[in-house]
């Protein structure tokens, strides 16, 4: 079993930055996809941005530009780094992983750290 633990959410003014981390309890990058999602009030998750076993990521149209996917293999953290924030980015943000193709395994999900916009 893995444990996807998140931290870095907060409080920020429009136009601001945070960056988000999640730390998993043993390494499974190789094996593993892993993304951010997020889930703002009333409405279903959304993929933010996924960063491949092989290191390829991609993003939501939306954050496109604003938003960097990246981790360390060593420390085997995801970093979602966030700037120029607006309202409409608020929610409650999640890390998951997913296995490979190939790779019999569980999806994992952390218990989400809240992200809110405002002045």
């Amino acid at each position: 079993q893995v444990q996807l633990v998140e931290s870095g959410g907060g409080l920020v003014q429009p136009g601001g930055s945070l960056r988000l981390s999640c730390a998993a309890s043993r390494s499974i990058f190789s094996f593993y996809d892993m993304g951010w999602y997020r889930q703002a009030p009333g409405k279903q998750r959304e993929l933010v941005a996924t960063i491949t076993s092989g290191g390829t990521t991609n993003y939501a149209d939306s954050v496109k530009g604003r938003f960097t996917i990246s981790r360390d293999n060593a420390k085997n953290t995801v970093y979602l780094q966030m700037n120029s924030l607006n309202p409409e980015d608020t929610a409650v943000y999640y890390c998951n992983g997913k296995p490979i193709l190939g790779i019999r395994g569980p999806t994992y999900w952390g218990q989400g750290t809240q992200v809110t916009v405002s002045s």
